[in-house]
Parts: C-alpha cells; sequence; structure tokens
C-alpha cells in the first residue's frame, strides 16, 4: 500500500475494509466472532475493538500462513467448540452477508466437512485452483507458486473462504506443515486431510467475482471503491430514489435515503448522513452525518453533522459546520457559514453572513451580511435572536448578547447590549462629506479626474 496506515484500514464507502468483512460476517450471528491480526497489532484492534466491542481478537505468531492464522484464531475460542466454522479475510469488501449465509447453508445441509467459495476468473494468475477429480469433486488446492503448467491453466479459483467442520479443522490443522515453495502453512492443505479422513470436500461457486476481490494496492482499492459505489447507487435506484449522475454521485455504506428523494450530479453523501423522502441534494453537494428532513432542498453545500428539518433549503455555496440545525421551512442562502447554532422554523439567513454559537428562534429574518461576531480571543460566546425578529443589512451582533422577540436593527448596527422585544436598535452617527477631498488628497488619479469632470458638467447645467 506504501503507507503508514495498514491496508485492512484503508477505506472505502466509509468504512475500512476489515469493517465491511466483519459486517458481512456479523449477520451470520456466530457464536464466536474472531479476529486474527499481526502487522500494526495494536492499531488494527483497537479499530476492530471500537465498532465491535464483543470480538474476540487472536494474535498470530512468527509461523506464516492462512493455516496459522486459523489455528490460533481456534485456540481463542472453546476446544469443545462444534458446529461449522467460517473463515473470511479482512480485505474483501464487496463481499456480502448473503453469499457467506448461502455458504453456510450448502455447506450444512450437504453435512460437508470442507465447503470452499469458488469462482472463474479469465485471469486466474494469483490464485490458488481448484483441483477436482474424475467425480467433479473437489481434490485439493493448488497454489500459484506450487502449480504445474497444466495446473496453471484451470480457470477456477480459491476465494480463500470456507466452510469448515470445526472439529475436523482442528485435527486437520495438527498435521499441517510448512514444506512448501513459501514455507507457510497452508489452510488448503487442509482440504486434502479431510478427504483422507474421509470427509466430504465440496464448492459453493459465485458469478459475482467482485465478491471475493481482494486489494494489494491503491489501484485496487479504487477499482472496488467504484465498482462498491456502482451497485449501492443501483439499490437506492431500485428502492425509489432518482440519482440523476451515478458515476459522480458517492454513497457511503451507512447512508440511508427515503423514497423519491432526488440525488443530483456531484453529490458525496458520507457517514451516516440520512436522507428524507421527496428530498432534494445536489448538485455538487457534500454531506457528512447530516440530516435531511422530507422535501427539504440542499445545493452546492458542504455540511457536516448537521440538520435539516422538513420543506427547509439550503444553498447555494452554503458552508455548515458541525452542531448546525435548521428548522422546519427554514432557509440559510448562498454563501452563508453557520456553525453550533440552532435556528427555528420558518427562520431565513439568506445571504452573505456567518452564524455561530447561537440561538435563533422561529420566523426571523436575517439581512444581508448580518455576522455574530462570538469569540473575543479567548472564549466563545452565545447569540441569542428571539422570534419575528427582522434584522438590516450588515448588522454585527457582539456576544454575548440577546435580541428580544420582534425587534428590529438599523442597517450597519453594531449590536453590542441586549435589545428589548420589540425595540429598534441602530448605531447612528452623523455622515461628514468633506467637499472637494479627491481633488485635494489624489490628484492625478483617476477618481480626481472623473470628479473634476462631474463637477464641470453641474457647473454647466446649473449655468
Amino acid at each position: 500500500m506504501k503507507s503508514a496506515k495498514p491496508k485492512i484500514l484503508h477505506e472505502i464507502a466509509g468504512r475500512s475494509m476489515v469493517s465491511h468483512a466483519l459486517h458481512a460476517a456479523s449477520a451470520l450471528d456466530p457464536l464466536n466472532l474472531v479476529t486474527v491480526v499481526r502487522h500494526q497489532r495494536d492499531l488494527v484492534a483497537e479499530h476492530i475493538l471500537s465498532q465491535f466491542p464483543g470480538i474476540i481478537i487472536a494474535d498470530q505468531d512468527e509461523i506464516p500462513g492462512t493455516g496459522r492464522a486459523v489455528q490460533q484464531g481456534l485456540d481463542a475460542v472453546d476446544p469443545a467448540l462444534e458446529g461449522t466454522v467460517v473463515v473470511t479475510y479482512g480485505d474483501v469488501p464487496l463481499l456480502t452477508s448473503e453469499v457467506l449465509l448461502n455458504l453456510v447453508a450448502t455447506h450444512e445441509a450437504n453435512d460437508n466437512s470442507v465447503t470452499v467459495l469458488t469462482t472463474e476468473l479469465e485471469d486466474p494468475t494469483g490464485y490458488g485452483r481448484i483441483l477436482r477429480d474424475e467425480h467433479g469433486d473437489v481434490a485439493g488446492i493448488r497454489e500459484q507458486k506450487d502449480a504445474s503448467a497444466q495446473e496453471l491453466e484451470i480457470k477456477e479459483i480459491n476465494s480463500g473462504i470456507y466452510a469448515f467442520d470445526a472439529q475436523l479443522l482442528r485435527s486437520a490443522l495438527l498435521e499441517v506443515t510448512t514444506e512448501n515453495a513459501q514455507g507457510e502453512m497452508y489452510l488448503t492443505d487442509v482440504l486434502a486431510i479431510a478427504r483422507a479422513k474421509g470427509g466430504r470436500v465440496a464448492s459453493k461457486q459465485i458469478a459475482d467475482r467482485w465478491q471475493i476481490e481482494g486489494a494489494n494496492d491503491r489501484v485496487q482499492i479504487s477499482n472496488l471503491a467504484r465498482i462498491y459505489n456502482q451497485r449501492k447507487n443501483e439499490f437506492w435506484m431500485r428502492q425509489g430514489v432518482t440519482i440523476v449522475d451515478p458515476a459522480t454521485t458517492w454513497i457511503d455504506a451507512d447512508v440511508m435515503i427515503g423514497q423519491d428523494a432526488t440525488i443530483k450530479p456531484g453529490t458525496q453523501l458520507h457517514g451516516e448522513t440520512l436522507i428524507g423522502s421527496n428530498a432534494v441534494i445536489g448538485p455538487d453537494s457534500t454531506l457528512t452525518n447530516v440530516r435531511v428532513g422530507k422535501g427539504a432542498t440542499v445545493k452546492r453545500t458542504d455540511a457536516t453533522d448537521s440538520r435539516i428539518a422538513d420543506n427547509a433549503t439550503v444553498g447555494p455555496f452554503t458552508y455548515l459546520r458541525p452542531g448546525t440545525d435548521l428548522g422546519a421551512d427554514g432557509k440559510i442562502g448562498a454563501f452563508y457559514e453557520t456553525k453550533n447554532v440552532t435556528i427555528g422554523r420558518g427562520t431565513k439567513l439568506s445571504h452573505l453572513g456567518y452564524a455561530g454559537d447561537a440561538e435563533i428562534g422561529e420566523y426571523t429574518n436575517i439581512g444581508c451580511g448580518n455576522i455574530t461576531a462570538n469569540y473575543d480571543g479567548v472564549n466563545k460566546h452565545r447569540t441569542k435572536i428571539g422570534s419575528h425578529v427582522r434584522t438590516s443589512s450588515n448588522t454585527v451582533f457582539v456576544a454575548p448578547v440577546e435580541i428580544g422577540d420582534g425587534a428590529y436593527t438599523g442597517a450597519g448596527a453594531v449590536v453590542r447590549k441586549n435589545v428589548p422585544a420589540g425595540a429598534l436598535a441602530l448605531s447612528v452617527a452623523p455622515q461628514r462629506n468633506t467637499e472637494g477631498w479627491t481633488l485635494e488628497k489624489r490628484p492625478g488619479t483617476s477618481s480626481a479626474d472623473a470628479a473634476f469632470k462631474s463637477s464641470l458638467n453641474s457647473s454647466t447645467s446649473e449655468k
């Protein structure tokens, strides 16, 4: 990966690759869920436990190979464990729980000792090949480096994902050695051992190769992300969501979208974003952990950890920082930034302003260019603006300050003191015009020339 981050912690659609794998495995409702770790052990274990607190972490020792990894995973659970053991991997993010459930169902219905998940590839390079006997049963798996020229022609490959009989797996692993080209304990050797013990070894073949596709570099991760996103878009469209341009729409794994919502081009929905029915999102919007209500419209907006209630409108060119809560039928308009602010029903912040650390009531209209000056260089302070307030252009609220219900402010007001309900707040200074200032102080400039010509024209018209 050429990265300081462990491979399985690289993300696709808002989840790490190992998180995708664990979500799929969790759907089996297993008695024990074990993750075997080694590279950057503490970092990986911390990440896994933060999302799956009940998981068992097992450590692989110096002996290499998937067989050894599985052996140490088994050592972390009850040695008398019976039933089915499923083995999967931390870098197969497109694997679904449905495939694993079908694998287990096939394994148990046929009383198999081992059932391996397989698929066919046009280019099977790098994968272990499925060997079959004269009856078509699985005779074994040959790893790429140990395969003969004839075996390398086989296109059916081992996914590395299995269902095993627990007791057979435990005993067979005791017979697996490292006597092979790579000096590893191959899990694949268990298949031959199982057959020698009279057990049935079978396969479950799937046509969808992407479900077992792993990633070893960033190019492969990008390809997997593209396929995952394509499928996620198709899923939501089949649920009744209109996605105008799937190629430029990215939807994370935990996003939820209501029926008849419309997602326009250039939109990214990240984290646990929730889009209500009939909402319109985009174009060119990025929402991360945002709740958008029914019928709301969000256009050309970057929003994080915020709430937009039913029938509210946001944008264009709007920046909602964490803690923004816009009430129903409200509006945050063009070139507005908000942070940690609660905005009541029907209230409008239409254009060119900043509202931070504030509480604004219902049906208030905040004029163009208004700012809550919430930071004094040391501490943050709150502004409280009541309901049915009307503020004029370029009003500055110097927090902490409170504006009563029904109050007004004049244009350019700097509000430093509380304003009672129904009052008008003004910052009035007499306007003083200094005649001839430009000609005297800026001679030779285009402004001075224009002023001079204007004064001549005025003199001529007066005559």
